[in-house]
């Protein structure tokens, strides 16, 4: 079970009662300090994984390719650019946030434990590194609604990654393929909707100059 001395959900309301006109990524990461690589896919997916404001997804998306990126590659410690430790929410988006998601942390918390740890491991962490990459790309693309699912995907591996447990590992691979498969049936329906106007066009065009 997650320390209840440090808490995601305190941590992030911790956070979110600062002064401070708004909160930085270096913000958050000085906040969890030495937390895994886990530990941050999960807080900066989390919220995500929720309905939020525009912009959201471009501020905490671009960590994510950057923490995913590093323990695919098997880093031992996070490194992120200055300019993405400067990138910054305002304080009162910052508390929204934590709102929303206090109580589905606080749920999530109660039932963490380490168990099934033969799903971890220096290749499977790689491989599991892997897929919150391309899922990570995914959440920063702008598709509205489009990142929750994937988003959801990361920090279930985020949790699982930190505290060992096997369960959240198993649930992140499952809504990781329902990711893929309702993105390529997105892409799907949009090629169909692009041919078939594109088609509907020429035939109005032949029409139209066979007036003349």
């Amino acid at each position: 079970m997650v320390d209840d001395v440090h808490r995601f959900s305190d941590i992030l309301a911790g956070l979110a009662a600062r002064p401070h006109p708004k909160v930085t990524v270096a913000d958050v990461l000085d906040a969890f300090g030495d937390r895994a690589f886990g530990a941050l896919l999960a807080v900066f997916a989390a919220p995500l994984a929720l309905p939020m404001p525009p912009g959201v997804s471009a501020i905490l998306g671009a960590p994510l390719i950057f923490i995913a990126f590093q323990l695919m590659i098997g880093r031992p410690t996070l490194w992120l650019p200055n300019a993405l430790m400067k990138r910054s929410m305002q304080r009162a988006e910052f508390q929204t946030m934590a709102v929303r998601l206090a109580p589905h942390l606080q749920r999530l918390e109660r039932h963490l434990r380490p168990r099934w740890g033969f799903l971890y491991g220096r290749v499977a962490d790689r491989l599991i590194g892997a897929v919150c990459l391309m899922l990570a790309v995914i959440v920063f693309l702008p598709i509205p609604f489009g990142n929750m699912l994937p988003s959801f995907a990361i920090a279930a591996f985020g949790f699982g990654l930190l505290e060992r447990d096997g369960v959240a590992g198993l649930v992140g691979a499952v809504a990781a393929a329902l990711s893929v498969i309702i993105l390529a049936l997105i892409w799907n329906a949009l090629i169909l909707a692009a041919v078939t106007f594109v088609g509907a066009l020429g035939d109005s065009f032949e029409s139209l100059l066979s007036l003349f």
